[in-house]
């Protein structure tokens, strides 16, 4: 097994990974493709906790640089570069843990939107509530039905079920990657230097 060539390929795939949990995030701050939302303050909580640019954007971004240098280091690299490798993949699991969770409260939470009125007052067409979040409405990413109860933003349940499960996906393949990379490094560690013939 040469573990440098493993880790530049666990590398070069978080790369994507990252990119695309960065994007996702930083679009949730705009349903139905407007500003105001972001504007006024009316975005769903969890898009604030900024899983995709925290979680998955920086801290798996740290161990990605460092693992794809220590795979440039020859074919099993160096003991020590290893052995730092298992450490940095542990923080970019923990990010992609982050990420995965805040996406996962924001799918299961439902969309902060504006809820239909209410024919006798008029004063509910003006409340901004999230209104998937109690337990009675627990089924609605399958029951497309009950999407009509958020009148503003434009298709907002589509719109963050969409981005929340990208970045769940993401997120799930960042930790997975990280922790091969663990493993990886645990046999760099053990290997020690062994560099390719040509490098010698």
């Amino acid at each position: 097994m040469c573990t440098g060539k493993c880790s530049r390929c666990i590398a070069v795939t978080l790369y994507p990974l990252m990119l695309l949990s960065i994007i996702c995030n930083i679009i949730l701050f705009f349903p139905g493709w407007d500003v105001k939302y972001a504007k006024d303050g009316h975005i769903t909580t969890e898009v604030t906790y900024m899983g995709g640019v925290i979680g998955g954007g920086l801290l798996c971004l740290i161990p990605a640089l460092y693992i794809h240098l220590t795979g440039e280091q020859g074919c099993c690299g160096n003991r020590f570069g290893m052995l730092l490798s298992i450490i940095f993949a542990a923080i970019g699991v923990v990010g992609a843990f982050y990420s995965f969770i805040v996406a996962l409260l924001g799918l299961t939470n439902g969309p902060l939107c504006r809820v239909e009125s209410h024919p006798s007052i008029a004063l509910y067409s003006e409340i901004w509530t999230t209104p998937f979040k109690d337990s009675t409405h627990s089924t609605y990413l399958n029951n497309y039905t009950q999407w009509n109860i958020c009148i503003e933003p434009k298709d907002v349940v589509q719109f963050n079920m969409g981005l929340f499960i990208s970045l769940m996906i993401a997120s799930g393949l960042q930790g997975l990657l990280c922790a091969i990379q663990m493993i990886n490094g645990l046999f760099g560690c053990l290997c020690g230097t062994c560099f390719n013939k040509e490098e010698a």
